[in-house]
């Protein structure tokens, strides 16, 4: 299967600690097919060194911008213009078929299966299901593809001002030509939809193959303590974490961090992990004096129109007032 890869972006730091994390899981669960990792300029040596130990192949490529401000604003996610970024996977001739995941996945089991799949295939995204999430796809490289893909965003810019919104304004018919191009939801689990949808995870969630961390709060940007298993977040502590992200951080901890570690030697560094000092930083290749004792700030409590944006946003306080234990707890006393 080597003209056969798993392909992954990071544009920063940040990205590349879950790309790391993705890689890791892919290995662990056994995949036979390549590993390749998109990278932009800005992510630092280190982080560029751990990648090669874990992915097949680490290339470095320009960072494509949608500069549509209007729509990310919209979306309130100005972050997602370098999404386009993605569109350089197509260029990867070497293959002849790749699964693409967002460094924001993790695998659960052994996905192989998604290679007998034809492009584009794809999970529908839970926000808008006739649409599909560009988090998990199927694809065919190829130049001709990448360069029809690069005019229509010239000539229709995207609907979202992402990567997903052109590739579904360019592969338009994926709601209604092939249902075998309709990946089940379980191979892209997005964790918002967990919350909104309680009985059908209750049912079905355990099958999940690949979770994505949907919205701004990504797995890196909380800090972890491997001794109690404890997750903190920037502005909250959870009385209690969503197990995806403690699998999240316990494969990053464990698998990850060791080789950050090994990179930067004795040197101080930023890796999230309150329990020993050794967290390296998302935007900056700076390396700050380690600082493991500030306590998390609290937040003022939200107004429930101010809480109802947040959902709409698609930032709900997934380890706080929104987790899963106080909404579950919330429907039972409705039903009751």
């Amino acid at each position: 299967m080597a003209d056969q890869a798993f392909v992954t972006l990071a544009t920063h730091d940040g990205y590349a600690r879950g790309a790391m994390v993705l890689g890791k899981s892919l290995r662990n669960h056994h995949t036979s097919r390549k590993l390749v990792a998109l990278i932009g300029p800005q992510v630092s040596d280190t982080c560029q060194s751990v990648l090669k130990r874990i992915f097949d192949e680490v290339k470095v490529v320009d960072v494509l911008d949608s500069g549509d401000a209007t729509h990310l604003d919209m979306m309130k996610r100005p972050d997602l213009g370098v999404t386009f970024t993605k569109l350089h996977c197509w260029t990867l001739t070497q293959f002849s078929k790749c699964v693409f995941m967002d460094a924001d996945t993790l695998v659960l089991s052994n996905v192989d299966e998604l290679f007998e799949r034809e492009e584009l295939s794809a999970a529908p995204d839970p926000g808008w299901p006739d649409c599909f999430n560009s988090g998990v796809f199927v694809f065919r490289p190829s130049l001709e593809t990448h360069g029809k893909l690069l005019q229509h965003c010239t000539e229709h810019g995207s609907f979202d001002g992402g990567d997903q919104g052109v590739l579904n304004g360019f592969f338009s018919d994926w709601a209604t030509a092939d249902i075998s191009k309709h990946l089940p939801f379980i191979y892209n689990l997005s964790s918002i939809a967990i919350y909104t949808y309680l009985p059908a995870f209750k049912q079905f969630g355990g099958n999940a193959k690949v979770v994505h961390f949907l919205g701004k709060t990504k797995p890196w940007s909380y800090t972890f303590d491997p001794k109690s298993k404890r997750i903190t977040g920037e502005a909250h502590e959870a009385a209690s974490q969503p197990t995806f992200l403690l699998d999240w951080w316990t494969l990053y901890s464990s698998a990850v961090v060791p080789m950050l570690q090994e990179q930067h030697g004795d040197q101080p560094f930023q890796s999230g992990c309150v329990e020993y000092c050794d967290t390296v930083p998302i935007e900056s290749e700076e390396i700050p004096e380690a600082s493991c004792s500030s306590p998390a700030q609290v937040e003022t409590p939200l107004s429930s129109e101010q809480r109802k944006q947040k959902w709409e946003q698609g930032q709900a306080d997934y380890m706080g007032t929104d987790s899963f234990d106080n909404i579950k707890s919330k429907l039972d006393t409705f039903l009751k």
